[in-house]
């Protein structure tokens, strides 16, 4: 059935109503995880290899948007800022970037390739978020390590990591900041935790 070309106006003239008041987009300002490089470790190269895995996190933490606990248990997230990707992947390619400015470990790989490696570095980020201390954000990274034996898939090594790191204001920019001098100590000490393990390679596992 067709409509009156009047009515037809109307209902034309309707849609562009509705359309006009739809909800504009919000714009983004996208940061990168700052990284400050790790010192070259002089000390001689392992015979082992490594992976780095992604860790595990939950849904809120897992995500490209900058988290903040402003009071007690309420989550939200910085409105108009987010990260260049999810928390878990920002983590770990800062770790494989310290592993590879420290030195010691040759062949270093991520879960993305399928290549294999004597060990796996996994994990669980527990927390990857600002929160409000009085009155004044402090950026806490918990990531819950595990060192794995490929080969076997046998534990070796567990240890949990938590880092605080006050903000100079409450900017975003300056929150980022903060993320960043955060993800370097946590680098710096799971990598030496890591170099700590008296693990061996492939070969010499054998026999």
């Amino acid at each position: 059935m067709r409509l009156p070309i009047r009515l037809s106006a109307v209902v034309a003239l309707a849609l562009l109503g509705a359309c006009s008041v739809l909800p504009k987009s919000e714009p983004q300002d996208i940061y990168r995880l700052p990284e400050t490089p790790l010192p070259r470790d002089s000390a001689s190269a392992v015979a082992w290899s490594l992976r780095v895995d992604s860790p595990n996190a939950e849904r809120m933490i897992d995500s490209s948007r900058i988290t903040v606990l402003p009071q007690g248990d309420t989550v939200t997230v910085y409105k108009g800022a987010r990260w260049t990707d999810s928390a878990t992947t920002l983590l770990r390619n800062r770790l494989v970037d310290a592993f590879r400015d420290n030195g010691r470990i040759a062949a270093i790989s991520t879960d993305d390739s399928s290549l294999q490696a004597d060990y796996s570095l996994s994990g669980d980020l527990r927390a990857f978020q600002s929160v409000y201390e009085n009155g004044q954000p402090v950026v806490v990274i918990r990531y819950d390590a595990r060192l794995v034996r490929n080969n076997g898939l046998a534990i070796v090594a567990t240890k949990r990591f938590d880092i605080s790191q006050p903000v100079s204001g409450t900017a975003v920019p300056q929150v980022v900041t903060a993320f960043g001098q955060a993800s370097d100590a946590l680098a710096a000490q799971v990598v030496a935790w890591t170099l700590q393990q008296p693990l061996e390679g492939r070969e010499a596992a054998r026999h």
